[in-house]
């Protein structure tokens, strides 16, 4: 039998396999147009957080914490762990399936593991070279059980930046939180900063690359493959002219720290960072240190948009500096107003602010909350002009000042955590400017025990709230604060964790962004004719 013969008998019993499955598997005549209903909306599987390396000073004291909320429909199974950036590597599976993750969860109560973990144990298996520590595969910080989170301390500047995965139970609204106290020194106060998820572009208004000012972009990259990132800055007359600033090569599975005011020559007080990645993803924030007023991170502003909402201003600020910039050639005339818990007021002397295209401006608003919850509530005509910014927020008396950024946020469609709570000195500001709505505050237990409490709250349209939120009863430790929209908004918040350290009133305010624990899988159904096409 020739290779001709061959080959065509192998072709008829191919199609014949086709056609008989086809024919077994048809489904009804009217299948292809019946609709099994709304695409579901389910848990998601699989997640990434980074978090930026905490501080350079000695006398920093850091605690990361890690939380995920309990889920209806989530996996049974699962593993939440952060590691430091520079000692990624994959989990292995032992024989019966179960990683090694899986396992060291079950180290100690907390679950927490590594070198700062109270219940940590040396890595037997030692690293990859003689420079790798024995601990240096281990994780920093790892959930044990949906519901419950974990913190480990961590001293001084060798605290590292962290990498980590979630799937399964702990991956949907899984997140995590790095507050760190210095003591003494340029950024002295209270840094806080939640860790987020990899992306390809970032927008940071409020930077600075002032004498005073030392402030530094942070990138972390998560993959196995190098990243390479572009860095624009814009000044009060446009684009600042860097030294270094294209073609920045991030390692992989490493953290880098770029102190803006090298790549530059220009010194000015209000500066906006603009960051796009040509190849990779990264995660990104600026830390922006001051030498008389403290410091704080400054996280990302949501996307530029013609409306921007700033939530979460403290009641007794007693300074607050607006900078907005416009990536438009066009010139825009922003409508400036206060969701204060009266309303939406404009505040005096400040209606409309007027920004060129391309640079960055700074306002001072003074006072602006004048004793009263605020956030403010940006409007471009027509929405015709995106705009990105951010505020500066001083709070103390003079000499005795503390700093913290709110940049634009995004709203909180579904669900969000704020982590690292205490039973004093946490203010949760919750904001509805376009019109009311309800949400539901829960308390989870605390790191070293507690009972969850939950409550109901109700948030009039063009308002600005700080709730009496929940707090587990019998606390111990530090708890978590999940919201929760169940009608009207849109939503958006902020939480504010504050002590007062030699008469300084440290503080850190992060807004809270949906956590995008959930996603609608869309409704399908079997069509056949794909293969006569």
């Amino acid at each position: 039998m020739n290779r001709t013969t061959l080959s065509l008998i192998a072709g008829v019993t191919a199609l014949a396999a086709v056609t008989g499955f086809a024919a077994v598997s048809a489904p009804d005549p009217g299948a292809a147009e019946e609709r099994t209903g709304a695409a579901a909306t389910l848990p998601v599987e699989r997640t990434g957080l980074l978090c930026p390396q905490p501080s350079t000073s000695d006398l920093a004291e850091t605690t990361y914490t890690s939380f995920t909320p309990v889920t209806e429909g989530a996996d049974d199974k699962g593993t939440a762990v952060l590691r430091a950036a520079a000692q990624q590597s994959a989990p292995e599976e032992n024989a019966d399936g179960e990683s090694e993750d899986e396992k060291d969860g079950e180290n100690g109560e907390d679950g927490s593991t590594g070198e700062n973990g109270e219940n940590g144990e040396k890595d037997e298996q030692g690293g990859k070279g003689a420079a790798k520590d024995a601990q240096a595969d281990k994780p920093v910080l790892q959930l044990q059980a949906p519901g419950k989170p974990v913190a480990v301390e961590a001293d001084g500047a060798d605290a590292p930046a962290l990498v980590g995965t979630a799937d399964g139970r702990f991956a949907s609204g899984w997140t995590a939180q790095q507050t760190t106290e210095v003591a003494a020194g340029t950024g002295r106060g209270l840094q806080g900063v939640a860790c987020s998820a990899a992306d390809t572009q970032f927008w940071f208004p409020g930077a600075s690359t002032d004498d005073s000012r030392t402030d530094y972009l942070h990138l972390t990259n998560p993959d196995d493959s190098a990243a390479v990132v572009d860095i624009e800055l814009y000044g009060k007359d446009g684009e600042l002219e860097t030294t270094v600033g294209e073609g920045v090569t991030v390692k992989p599975r490493s953290a880098e720290p770029l102190l803006l005011s090298t790549l530059t020559a220009e010194k000015q007080a209000d500066v906006t960072v603009h960051v796009v990645v040509r190849s990779g993803r990264v995660g990104a924030a600026v830390q922006a240190l001051d030498d008389e007023t403290g410091g704080d991170w400054l996280p990302a502003s949501a996307d530029p948009s013609g409306s921007l909402v700033l939530p979460g201003i403290p009641k007794d600020a007693k300074a607050v500096r607006l900078v907005a910039f416009t990536p438009e050639d066009a010139d825009v005339d922003l409508k400036v107003q206060l969701a204060s818990p009266s309303g939406l007021i404009t505040p005096a002397g400040n209606e409309t602010l007027h920004l060129k295209g391309g640079m960055t401006a700074g306002f001072d608003l003074g006072d602006l909350t004048r004793g009263e919850a605020g956030s403010l509530v940006l409007t471009a005509p027509d929405g015709s002009v995106p705009v990105v910014a951010a505020v500066r927020v001083l709070r103390g008396e003079e000499g005795k000042q503390e700093s913290a950024f709110i940049p634009a946020a995004r709203p909180l469609e579904t669900r969000a955590t704020a982590l690292d709570n205490t039973g004093k000195g946490t203010t949760l500001s919750v904001t509805a400017p376009q019109g009311g709505a309800e949400i539901e505050v829960t308390a989870s237990a605390g790191t070293k025990g507690g009972t969850p409490q939950t409550k109901t709250y109700t948030i009039k349209s063009g308002t600005t709230q700080d709730v009496e939120a929940p707090v587990p009863a019998g606390l111990k430790g530090s708890y978590a604060l999940t919201v929760e929209t169940r009608s009207g908004g849109p939503v958006y918040a902020s939480r504010t964790l504050a002590r007062t350290e030699g008469g300084v009133p440290f503080f850190t305010v992060q807004p809270l962004p949906d956590d995008r624990g959930m996603v609608a899988v869309p409704d399908a159904s079997e069509d056949l004719s794909v293969l006569q096409k």
